[in-house]
């Protein structure tokens, strides 16, 4: 996956299974979203990490159906274990169960036909 874009070599280790974000080889920090140099130091020296997938609620918001049209949906802020903050959606939560501060677990889901992080929440 090296001759190919960041934002294309993530999408292929999630189609592959893996949840993997680029960590810089120079100051060691994990960054999302793919890009080709480092936010934190300006290295265009990284690797591929696998992640633990553990995080914690920082923000949220529910997006509210209306009556018969549907079921309630949240949109999540995750700080990731490892450093990266993440938008996405607990898959697995009541809406008005969730709050800030919650732990939550990574796993790979799909829209539409692609890959993506979704969270499932944990206790």
């Amino acid at each position: 996956m090296l001759n190919q874009s960041p934002d294309a070599s993530y999408r292929e280790y999630l189609r592959n299974g893996e949840i993997r974000m680029q960590q810089c080889a120079d100051c060691g920090q994990f960054f999302f979203y793919p890009r080709v140099l480092c936010p934190h130091c300006g290295s265009d020296s990284y690797r591929w990490e696998k992640i633990s997938g553990r995080g914690m609620i920082y923000s949220f918001t529910i997006e509210r159906a209306a009556p018969g049209q549907g079921e309630d949906r949240n949109l999540v802020l995750v700080d990731l274990e490892e450093g990266p903050r993440l938008i996405s959606r607990v898959a697995d939560a009541d809406p008005d169960g969730l709050h800030i501060g919650q732990p939550v677990t990574a796993f790979i889901g799909s829209m539409d036909g692609e890959p993506l992080v979704l969270f499932n929440a944990t206790t």
